[in-house]
Order: structure tokens, then C-alpha cells, then sequence
């Protein structure tokens, strides 16, 4: 199989084969934690360190690990680097790491990373397998942030509220609130609402590609035909 370029590895994570979007991977997490941005953020970033450090791991044992134990030890280190994400969250952002609770701990059963580290890592360098990785976390952390943002603003009229969790102090006063007494549509906030939401950004990634293809198409040249040719029998028939 012929390896990727980093730009086929960029356009996969980010668009082509964006892990929420297309391989529609890691819902549980995503439908359940983005009910605002600083949730949304603080799970993205979680995910995103641990798809960088399996990543890189699993490409660096990949020749010295047999195929009868291969996806347990995957799963060991991508075990050990998420115990790593929950220490670092409970020792610098501890109330979000609250509001977050079991989600953390359960990246460990994330599709998207162990998908990434049998499918790709194991079979790269480490190079592609980190950029990969990258990719495939900032393109899980971007839905993330859109659909979190989409819930936080229909469902409670604000955005960025409560960012002091992850940033400290200086973020308390970033909550943006673009209408005055808005009605809370408790609807965005519930789980039907990620479903909703979630839905319609995969149908306007569909609908992007589709006139992004009906361009290509229409701007290539079409192919010659060959005209039709008369030809001639000559000779006897019975």
C-alpha cells in the first residue's frame, strides 16, 4: 500500500476522513459532553494528547510487538497515556475535570484512537503516525467545539461561559451573550439535541462535498469521442 503524503494526511483528519463526521466514531463522548464550548474544549484537547502520544508509541514498537498481543498492548499504552490526560486534569482544571467525570477515563474505548493506532501507526513511521494523529485530534476537537458551541448558543443564549475551568481567572469574563433575555431552549441542551445538531453538520459536510464535486466535474474537460467510422464489407454472402 502506498504511503500517504503529509497533505493526504492533513485532508484526511480535517475533512476527508474527520473522525465525527465521516467515520462517525467516538459519539458517546461527543453527544454527551458538548453542551457548551469549555466542555467541548477540555475533552477535545484530552483526546487529541492521547491520539498524539499512541500514535507515536504504537509506531515506535510496531516491528518488536507480535500479532497475538498486538491490540492489547495498543490498548495498554492508549490506557496509560489517558491516565496521564486525567492527572494532568485533576491537578490544573479539576472542576471541569468534575463536569466531565467518566468521559475522561472512557477515551481509553474511543474508536477513533485505537482505529488510528491498528490502522495507520502500526503500519508508519513515526513521522506520519504523529501527524496523523494530530490531524485526527484537532479534526475530533474542531466538531467538538462547532457542536458545543451550536448547543451552548441555542440552548442558553451565551458562548465561551464558565472558560475560567480551563484558563484560569483571565477567561471569566469571556462569556459572550448576543441576545438579551433569551429564552433557554432546555431542547439544545438535552441529549436530542447533540443527535440534532450532530446531524446537521454531517449533512452540510455532505452537501459541501456534493457542490465541490458537481464543480470539479463541471470544470474538467470531457473526453473526446472517437466519431463513428462506416465500414465496409466486401465479398460474397450466403
Amino acid at each position: 500500500m502506498a504511503s500517504k503524503t503529509s497533505a493526504e494526511i492533513i485532508r484526511d483528519g480535517l475533512w476527508n476522513n474527520n473522525p465525527a463526521l465521516v467515520q462517525v466514531l467516538g459519539l458517546c463522548p461527543l453527544l454527551a459532553v458538548t453542551s457548551t464550548v469549555v466542555n467541548a474544549i477540555g475533552l477535545g484537547l484530552a483526546t487529541l494528547m492521547v491520539l498524539m502520544g499512541s500514535n507515536l508509541a504504537v509506531s515506535l514498537i510496531r516491528n518488536f510487538v507480535g500479532e497475538s498481543v498486538r491490540l492489547p498492548a495498543f490498548v495498554m499504552i492508549i490506557a496509560s497515556f489517558v491516565t496521564c490526560a486525567e492527572l494532568l486534569m485533576q491537578a490544573f482544571t479539576y472542576e471541569l475535570y468534575q463536569i466531565l467525570g467518566i468521559f475522561i477515563p472512557l477515551i481509553v474505548t474511543n474508536c477513533t484512537i485505537l482505529g488510528r493506532a491498528d490502522a495507520f501507526a502500526s503500519k508508519n513511521s513515526p513521522g506520519p503516525a504523529v501527524l496523523d494523529g494530530t490531524m485526527m485530534g484537532l479534526g475530533f476537537l474542531a466538531v467538538l467545539i462547532v457542536l458545543g458551541g451550536m448547543r451552548e448558543l441555542i440552548g442558553q443564549g451565551t458562548l465561551f461561559a464558565d472558560m475560567n475551568l480551563l484558563l484560569g481567572p483571565m477567561a471569566t469574563d469571556w462569556v459572550v451573550r448576543p441576545f438579551e433575555n433569551y429564552p433557554d431552549m432546555l431542547f439544545m441542551v438535552l441529549p436530542p439535541g447533540a443527535f440534532v445538531g450532530l446531524g446537521l453538520l454531517i449533512a452540510l459536510k455532505n452537501g459541501i462535498d456534493s457542490q465541490l464535486e458537481a464543480r470539479r466535474k463541471a470544470a474538467a474537460p470531457e473526453p473526446a469521442t472517437s466519431g463513428s467510422k462506416r465500414v465496409r464489407v466486401t465479398g460474397n454472402v450466403s
